[in-house]
């Protein structure tokens, strides 16, 4: 079966014949901006791996960069999304009713770690619009007009998210844009100030937020503070529980709403359902969560999900849409949370990171060119640099290793502020087999071109 093979590369070359007539397709059809093309076509994926149209097979590790916590084609969710197209695709919830969109939010609300004992929970289509509509709540709510967030932070592509979003070739030209979104520093611990330990690090980021406050809006203007548990554009920084206590208790003491960004670092992927349950533990869970991706398991979906006192302060009209809540995208939501709370992928999902940060660990010892991993879970950056000492990025050798990689039957995709870290998004499915065959592929183009 294809969800227990390895990669194996048949053609001579990569792309395979086939797939190269429909790439030249491709770049004649849909703009070169869409993003970068990888040298594939898919014909048919199963758990972490992927076959394309020349029959060369993949072991992938983007997973549609977070989407496919639970792999490609898992048969419950096939089953349960047919079934869903026999009886209807599509009622909208701002019309009709149905009973998975319902069914769907009592669920979200039973487990999302907001603070409060009541939740509400409404859907939409994407990320960028979970995000978008997190940020409609807290004003709402808190009847402030601005908002902050952080060098590093990816937040999407909508107007408002394009602004919200640190960087800038994502945004290129599309100005103005929104006002009252102002941004603080991030704690990005390895490429913290020389000579200062962590906790004087996390001293030194609490002191930028406080600067924005002095600066650029005054804290009692603020609706909300939106921050990713686990930076993912931004080179996969986890964002350190002392800092976020201390962000949580800046929120409370002047009324701010704490915003968290589990588009990619939920439903499984750091270890927990929802990497905010870290935040709970340590009791500075925020206020609202905006979530999508792996949600519904390949189907578009988005969710943002709040205490009901905040959620019931929206006016009517301003939160909801024509696709939100889609029949088919709940089914699959549903049947997405039930496969991962019965098979513990949270579980597989800290065995898998232990797995890969065993190796990562050597190569780190071994190779100079690489500077730090780290993560939560099965969500883990890989960060290149040209020696340790100097700490220059090396994003040359990534795209190297990258492309190299995918002719091997591997595939990765990069990230972080200087495109210099390799990211780990594996399908929670994956087989240890199946890792270590990955890991050896790895080590291998790394050893090549160092």
């Amino acid at each position: 079966m294809l969800r227990d093979s390895l990669p194996k590369i048949i053609t001579t070359t990569v792309p395979g014949p086939k797939a190269a007539a429909v790439l030249s397709r491709r770049r004649q059809a849909i703009p070169d901006a869409v993003g970068t093309t990888y040298p594939t076509v898919i014909k048919r994926g199963e758990g972490a791996m992927f076959e394309d149209i020349d029959g060369n097979i993949f072991l992938d590790w983007v997973g549609g960069v977070g989407v496919l916590n639970i792999g490609y084609s898992h048969p419950e969710v096939v089953k349960a999304v047919q079934e869903q197209a026999g009886k209807y695709f599509h009622a909208m919830a701002n019309i009709v009713t149905h009973e998975g969109y319902v069914s769907l939010a009592e669920k979200i609300n039973s487990i999302a770690p907001v603070r409060g004992d009541k939740k509400r929970t409404f859907f939409i289509n994407s990320g960028a619009e979970a995000d978008e509509n997190a940020v409609k709540v807290a004003k709402a709510y808190t009847k402030r007009p601005n908002i902050i967030v952080f060098s590093g932070a990816f937040h999407g592509r909508t107007l408002m998210t394009m602004a919200m979003t640190a960087k800038k070739s994502y945004a290129l030209g599309m100005g103005p844009f929104p006002d009252g979104i102002y941004r603080a520093e991030f704690p990005y611990l390895y490429r913290k100030p020389e000579g200062f330990s962590d906790a004087e690090a996390i001293e030194y980021y609490l002191k930028s937020l406080e600067e924005v406050f002095m600066y650029s809006s005054p804290a009692e203007y603020v609706a909300a503070i939106v921050v990713e548990p686990l930076q993912g554009e931004g080179g996969f920084i986890p964002a350190p529980i002392p800092w976020v206590k201390a962000l949580r208790k800046i929120c409370d003491d002047n009324g701010i709403l704490l915003i968290a960004d589990e588009v990619q670092s939920g439903w499984c992927r750091t270890g927990k359902m929802l990497a905010t349950d870290y935040w709970k533990e340590a009791g500075c869970e925020p206020d609202i969560i905006a979530t999508a991706k792996s949600l519904g398991g390949g189907i578009p979906l988005g969710a943002v999900v709040a205490r009901e006192e905040i959620m019931e302060a929206v006016p009517n009209g301003i939160i909801g849409g024509t696709f939100g809540g889609n029949a088919l995208a709940c089914a699959a939501a549903l049947k997405v949370i039930h496969i991962m709370e019965r098979d513990h992928l949270a579980d597989r999902a800290n065995e898998i990171g232990k797995r890969v940060c065993a190796r990562y660990a050597k190569w780190k010892e071994e190779f100079n060119v690489i500077g730090d991993y780290r993560g939560l879970g099965a969500m883990i950056g890989l960060e290149f640099v040209h020696d340790k000492k100097g700490k220059k990025p090396y994003p040359e050798l990534v795209h190297t290793i990258i492309q190299e990689s995918a002719q091997q039957g591997l595939i990765m995709e990069n990230c972080g502020v200087y495109d210099n870290v390799i990211r780990f998004l594996c399908p929670l499915v994956v087989t240890n087999d199946q890792i270590d065959a990955g890991l050896d592929i790895l080590e291998n183009v790394i050893r090549k071109n160092i």
